[in-house]
């Protein structure tokens, strides 16, 4: 009876594979050290990452309730957490933890050093049970985006990953431990999207400041439309504008003398095409700023200042073209 022998690839493709695996354990246990499970809506906990300095960054939509709020710790105690504010447009929450509480903050890396097919994990606590991983690799990297919910990122960061019950608010971590973004199931229905990390630093410090992202309004509903004749393109330059379809009462385009029916071509210089061209500019006006629209009203072209309001906290943008 004859044996075959292992050829020489066989031989050290074990050895290699138990490495690599050996590693991603040591990668998940260092990462996992920051990572909480967060009790803040019934039933199913969701994760956290300790950010820095005793404050739980998680994303908005797990967090369900203000009070009554707690975590659990890799050591598998459980403690308080208060709620220092949320963001529904970009998905994320902070909360602070209560009493003495020593962590070490996770160890962040720079998204912009991600390139399609990187290997990434998520690492999940939902009890004291130990942490839950789901692997993937990173499948697109891209510029600035505006997801469905209103929320603006810096790079639209997304991977293979499955985003378990319970995984929401967890890290996206490298093969080296190091974290590149919050992982959220609520912004894409196909990929597992990520909040890099310094869209994470940039919400963290303002939820710390007012408790919530303040954004400018305009109380304007809107969409494109091309003008139907020949004369009015040749005239106006171009082939069409935003005409107002809406406008809510009381809100700052109303108070502006704003009126539905007009067709809206440029703000502050800046020509508007799409109802997105609108939504960027206001995205970088703070509330209490005056812009100057060119509209055009019943054939003539006119402008028309309006005083950015600030968004109603209830309100989030959506899939309407609204702003």
């Amino acid at each position: 009876m004859s044996h075959s022998t292992p050829s020489s690839s066989d031989a050290t493709a074990s050895p290699t594979l138990a490495a690599v695996s050996e590693q991603l354990a040591t990668t998940v246990e260092q990462a996992a050290r920051s990572v909480v499970a967060v009790h803040a809506r019934d039933r199913l906990a969701s994760t956290g990452v300790h950010w820095r300095d005793g404050l739980i960054v998680t994303t908005a939509a797990t967090v369900r309730r203000d009070t009554n709020i707690s975590v659990t710790v890799p050591s598998g105690t459980r403690h308080g957490a208060t709620l220092v504010g949320r963001d529904q447009a970009c998905d994320v929450a902070v909360l602070r933890l209560e009493g003495d509480v020593r962590l070490p903050p996770a160890a962040l890396g720079d998204p912009a050093h991600l390139r399609p097919g990187h290997l990434v994990l998520a690492v999940a606590r939902l009890d004291d049970s130990g942490p839950r991983v789901a692997f993937g690799a990173v499948s697109s990297v891209s510029g600035a985006w505006r997801s469905w919910k209103g929320g603006e990122y810096s790079r639209l960061l997304q991977s293979g990953l499955t985003l378990y019950p319970g995984f929401g608010g967890t890290p996206l971590v490298d093969a080296a431990g190091r974290v590149h973004g919050l992982n959220s199931g609520g912004l894409s229905r196909h990929f597992a999207t990520t909040i890099p990390t310094p869209d994470v630093e940039r919400l963290l410090s303002q939820l710390l400041a007012t408790g919530y992202v303040p954004r400018g309004w305009l109380g304007v509903a809107m969409q494109a439309v091309r003008f139907p004749d020949a004369d009015t393109r040749r005239a106006m330059g171009r082939d069409g504008g935003l005409l107002v379809v809406g406008l809510a009462d009381g809100g700052p385009a109303a108070r502006s003398g704003m009126l539905v029916g007009d067709i809206l071509l440029a703000m502050d210089g800046g020509e508007v095409h799409e109802p997105g061209d609108v939504l960027d500019a206001l995205e970088r006006t703070a509330p209490g700023r005056t812009v100057a629209f060119t509209l055009l009203r019943g054939g003539t072209r006119v402008t028309q200042s309006v005083l950015v309001g600030e968004r109603p906290q209830s309100t989030g943008r959506s899939r309407r073209r609204s702003a």
